[in-house]
């Protein structure tokens, strides 16, 4: 049998499964809107599976990378790819940006899914997510939302390794009395491995996302 290429990749763009943003115009102007806003994927995704009940304009952040790099014809502009935080021609595969980096190795981590009730309810104060974000010139700042206010803190902190990350986030609990700092939520970056240290300082429980679900903290996503 001789194999034909040209008819190999017609059959296989007939067994292609549609892309959705192609189908449902109002959630390809969505994305595209929070794009222009300097959304990430990963945000997208996590915003419109909080806000619309509806499963049609719920999509993967996956999905939408593949529809801007790939181009599916009329779905999103390629223009949309300066929007993205690194705007990168190509995209990495998925785990080359995990390499070394610690994520997912959180020793005694505990599961977000065993936090409170009243946490997600947002309704009384005292419960903060964080991240860790990196400038220039080898500087970090850790931001910290609070859900029930949306009140936010940034600490400075030395460096990324986790003895100073820790100890920048005890001398700043500090500052706040103790009804309104219950608990802690925070990826699973290896700025947080020393995250039991903190905890036996401060009496605050933290709690780990999902890897790769950066939606679970959304409030503090979104204000970085």
């Amino acid at each position: 049998m001789i194999y034909r290429a040209n008819k190999a990749d017609i059959a296989a763009w007939e067994r292609a499964k549609p892309c959705k943003l192609i189908l449902n115009k109002a959630l390809a102007k969505l994305i595209a809107m929070k794009l222009h806003r300097s959304w990430s994927p990963q945000q997208i995704a996590g915003w419109l599976m909080r806000t619309y009940p509806n499963k049609d304009l719920h999509v993967s952040h996956e999905t939408i990378y593949k529809t801007l790099y790939i181009q599916t014809r009329g779905a999103l502009k390629k223009e949309l790819q300066q929007c993205l935080r690194s705007q990168r021609v190509m995209r990495r595969f998925k785990h080359a940006t995990l390499k070394g980096k610690g994520l997912g190795k959180i020793v005694d981590a505990v599961h977000i899914s065993v936090r409170p009730p009243e946490v997600a309810d947002r309704a009384v104060p005292g419960h903060w997510e964080g991240d860790l974000i990196a400038g220039s010139g080898n500087s970090y700042i850790a931001t910290l939302v609070e859900w029930h206010s949306r009140y936010v803190m940034l600490v400075k902190v030395a460096s990324n390794k986790t003895a100073a990350v820790i100890s920048a986030l005890i001398n700043q609990s500090k500052k706040l009395p103790d009804e309104l700092y219950k608990t802690l939520t925070w990826d699973r970056g290896c700025e947080m491995s020393n995250h039991k240290e903190f905890t036996l300082a401060t009496d605050i429980q933290v709690y780990f996302c999902d890897p790769k679900s950066p939606w679970q903290r959304g409030s503090n996503e979104n204000t970085n």
